[in-house]
């Protein structure tokens, strides 16, 4: 109940407008979020590079509603990656298709991202095509297929929704790595599973098909059994990598790059950051506990 909830609260825009302008909400975000600007998304990259972790920058926001919206979002990304790829080499972006315009045409938003997806390919890095709600999953398979024919591109798929083994076979056909993760959003019972063991099970089954068929794949997440499980089958420190969440189980991360496993961690910034923020509260009650305590001091 509690995950519904705040999966409810990251739909509603009147929160969001007084969140995102709140200074009192932004402290208790700085947690998951960067910062507001692109440099203090660069300064979090440089610190995590001290400290061997990868990264992908992640310049918040979705659902743009003008076509100005959208062509901003694309030249915010594209400084973004130039400026990650200064400061690291093999650095990533990672980005909704939403943000750069597919609730307006899916035209528009393989346009938007085509020249990011160039500069990845010119500089040795990649573009990380995030998985929205259902309304998006089919379109946004289709956007990332065409994109990985210009250049290096991964795209999340969600272990929760019925039909990931069908996405994950006809991906891996095409040799189009994939973040494997297991779901944020309040999906229906008819497309997704709603029970955590089921989830996991097809995580695990996941996993299994992606290390065996898959294209340098990514395990997106921070439960130390899916963790547990991935190295249970017993895969090179190069085949695959790790990837979490800046400020999220900062323990694990440290295990596993301190046994020499790959780990990439997602590094958002920006002002749009309430619907983030609302679903990796509704991920992990941890998270939650975080926030308590913060308003408690």
């Amino acid at each position: 109940m509690l995950k519904n909830f705040f999966l409810y609260l990251s739909t509603q825009r009147q929160l969001r407008a007084w969140m995102e302008n709140s200074s009192m909400a932004r402290g208790l975000s700085a947690r998951f979020i960067a910062g507001n600007r692109l440099e203090d998304g660069l300064a979090v990259v440089r610190e995590l590079r001290q400290r061997g972790i990868l990264t992908a920058l992640d310049p918040l926001g979705e659902n743009v509603t003008t076509e100005r919206e959208a062509a901003a979002a694309a030249s915010n990304a594209m400084t973004a990656l130039k400026g990650a790829i200064a400061q690291e080499a093999g650095a990533t972006v990672s980005i909704k298709l939403t943000q750069f315009g597919l609730d307006l045409s899916t035209g528009m938003a393989l346009a938007n991202v085509l020249p990011l997806v160039a500069l990845a390919g010119a500089s040795g890095s990649r573009v990380e095509i995030d998985m929205e709600s259902t309304v998006y999953t089919q379109r946004t398979i289709e956007v990332l297929e065409s994109l990985a024919a210009s250049g290096p591109v991964r795209g999340v798929i969600q272990a929760y929704l019925y039909r990931t083994l069908a996405d994950i076979e006809r991906l891996n056909a095409e040799k189009i790595p994939i973040r494997l993760c297991k779901g944020a959003y309040n999906e229906p019972a008819e497309l997704a599973m709603k029970r955590k063991a089921d989830v996991d099970a097809n995580y695990k089954q996941m996993t299994t098909v992606l290390l065996e068929k898959g294209t340098y794949p990514a395990f997106a997440t921070h439960d130390p059994a899916m963790i547990d499980h991935v190295l249970s089958l017993r895969p090179s420190k190069e085949q695959f990598e790790f990837q979490m969440l800046y400020g999220i189980r900062r323990d694990l991360q440290e295990r596993l790059r301190s046994e020499g496993w790959r780990v990439r961690l997602y590094v958002p910034f920006g002002d749009a950051w309430y619907p983030y923020f609302m679903r990796r509260l509704a991920e992990r009650p941890a998270n939650v506990w975080f926030v308590v305590k913060s308003l408690a001091r």
